[in-house]
């Protein structure tokens, strides 16, 4: 395989059923798009020295699962190999985001500067809370929380890995 990246979209982490069906741990903002009939994906699972490529062929869902078939797997027997598997895309099929919208990987490393101009460190993790992100940044102030909101952060510049921030009272 070429050289891009892959992100992951999903993890296999059980067969569903006798015909071929997997639940699926979606990790995708965008599973109606990711999951579509038709959509390829990629296996990448241990025992494999290459990903598979994979066609889906049904996708609904049932409770936190996404139950997918792919073409070409027709059982239980043709799947189960693969449970623990993760489910990629190369970077090439990323979809297109709002202003003011980031994929995480591109956020992870970027240097991080108060208003003020203090070096606070850089974005080692992204915590997904539901009501808003929060930015884990690392540095000599040791671990700083940096909610995704307008009042703290006031400017993004993931070409150039550069976060401006302002340290509202308590964030320290």
């Amino acid at each position: 395989m070429d050289q891009e990246r892959y992100f992951t979209v999903g993890k296999l982490v059980n067969t569903h059923g006798l015909r071929g069906e997997v639940r699926v741990i979606s990790t995708s903002d965008f599973p109606d798009e990711r999951f579509r009939k038709g959509n390829e994906l990629f296996l990448f699972h241990p025992s494999m020295e290459r990903p598979l490529k994979l066609k889906i062929s049904t996708r609904r869902t049932h409770k936190e699962f996404e139950i997918l078939s792919f073409q070409g797997y027709t059982n239980i027997n043709d799947i189960e190999k693969y449970k623990g598997g993760e489910l990629k895309i190369p970077e090439s099929d990323l979809m297109e985001l709002e202003e003011d919208e980031f994929y995480i990987h591109e956020l992870i490393g970027c240097e991080v500067i108060t208003d003020e101009g203090e070096e606070l460190g850089k974005i080692t993790d992204v915590l997904q809370t539901g009501a808003n992100d929060v930015w884990v940044v690392k540095g000599m102030r040791g671990e700083v929380l940096l909610p995704y909101i307008d009042d703290c952060i006031k400017e993004v510049d993931v070409a150039n890995k550069r976060v401006v921030c302002h340290l509202m009272e308590g964030l320290l």
